[in-house]
């Protein structure tokens, strides 16, 4: 599958999403994600594939940015290999920005950008640990860079 190689975004500058009215902003994140989280535990149990949790907020542009990536026809291969869900942490790094505390914690992590991306086995065991924070530049990445971490490809 070809993918549109767009350049990443400087400073300031916006990017536009094929079929997307505004790639900034979404409504993809789950306010109360602990039984999400847990339905997609069990979906990839019964799978066999990984998780992918997305720890976000719907008001955060990089968070939405992915969100609304992620949802392309041509991220269908990444929706296909992962059961994935997007949690609604707000922006614990922003002071008193901060909602379900539970969700990191659960998985070990100290959050210092959003969206943090943590790719789970289906027992819940983070397997991308060191990666996961450096997501919090999503909306600077190209596409190209984004599918290929999450397809483990060069």
């Amino acid at each position: 599958m070809a993918l549109l190689a767009l350049a990443p975004a400087a400073a300031g500058e916006t990017r536009a999403i094929p079929g997307v009215e505004d790639p900034y902003q979404t409504d993809a994140f789950v306010a109360d994600p602990m039984p999400a989280i847990d339905a997609a535990l069990a979906r990839a149990r019964q799978a066999g594939k990984p998780v992918l949790l997305v720890m976000g907020a719907n008001n955060c542009h990089d968070s939405a940015w992915l969100a609304n990536l992620l949802g392309t026809a041509r991220f269908a291969p990444v929706r296909d290999r992962y059961e994935i869900v997007y949690a609604d942490i707000g922006m614990p790094h922003v002071r008193g920005l901060g909602r379900s505390p539970g969700v990191p914690k659960r998985f070990g992590f100290r959050i210092r950008g959003t969206p943090t991306v943590a790719i789970l086995d289906d027992e819940g065991r983070v397997l991308n640990r060191k990666a996961a924070p450096k997501w919090r530049n999503a909306a600077s990445r190209s596409d190209v860079e984004i599918y290929q971490e999450l397809m483990g490809r060069d």
